[in-house]
């Protein structure tokens, strides 16, 4: 039997020779040294100098193909032409699930939050370690690969909601919404598991990754998110429960 640490090296090494990164950050310096970085690691590494050219390169069928995806992007916030955050709105209103991962030298709780809300996956500020951005790019590719490897199910139906895995999409009271792609896997989760009670560390490990390194806050925030698309009255949730001094539960 494979021990625990050569399951993950076997892992990381499948996942080097596999996942196609975009980078799209205008400082050189920066850039250079991500994409020599993850290049280092084994990636398959493309680049951009603004978001334009990135938003281009994302929508071109010839190097986003279907039989052949990028499987995460590394996105700056102050970027010429598109700034990070209206691209990434952007693709999250397209109803691309691709990973992404925002850069930022702006390190307050609201930023983080921000960008989070708009469909970034993680949230990494500058300046920082490269071993630090490889590990968080390796977290989001397990999860990717995983996501990717997983049967899909049938229609998942709790009272007016309906969930369906092989398009992504949610209908509530026979309204489609739009979810990013946090709130579709906890979604996902909560109906996988009706009326199981989670702690927001269990939901942590399940839809962000054991590797995430941010503060369990983030639960909340995109508990409260999905309230306001599900719930008929937020503040009184029919589906997302509270259970004090636990977690959450479904139903």
């Amino acid at each position: 039997m494979l021990s625990l640490d050569l399951m993950s090296h076997t892992l990381d090494a499948e996942l080097s020779t596999k996942a196609r990164i975009l980078v799209v950050e205008d400082e050189a310096v920066i850039r250079d040294m991500i994409v020599m970085g993850l290049e280092e690691e084994g990636y398959e590494v493309f680049f951009a100098d603004n978001g334009r050219t990135g938003l281009n390169m994302l929508q071109n069928p010839e190097f986003n193909a279907p039989d052949m995806p990028l499987d995460l992007v590394i996105l700056d916030i102050m970027l010429p032409e598109v700034n990070g955050l209206d691209l990434c709105r952007f693709l999250r209103y397209q109803g691309n699930t691709i990973p992404i991962l925002v850069l930022s030298a702006k390190a307050s709780e609201t930023d983080r939050v921000l960008g989070l809300e708009v469909g970034a996956d993680d949230y990494l500020t500058k300046p920082f370690s490269l071993r630090e951005l490889v590990a968080r790019c390796r977290a989001l590719l397990r999860r990717q690969q995983f996501i990717r490897s997983t049967p899909k199910n049938s229609v998942r139906q709790f009272k007016d909601i309906s969930l369906f895995p092989e398009e992504c999409r949610v209908m509530v009271r026979g309204e489609e919404v739009n979810l990013s792609p946090k709130e579709y896997r906890l979604l996902e989760l909560f109906m996988s598991y009706p009326r199981r009670v989670w702690s927001r560390d269990q939901l942590i490990e399940q839809v962000w990754g054991a590797d995430f390194l941010g503060d369990t806050k983030t639960v909340d925030v995109h508990i409260r998110w999905l309230r306001e698309k599900l719930e008929l009255d937020p503040s009184q949730p029919e589906y997302l429960i509270t259970v004090r001094g636990f977690g959450y539960r479904f139903g």
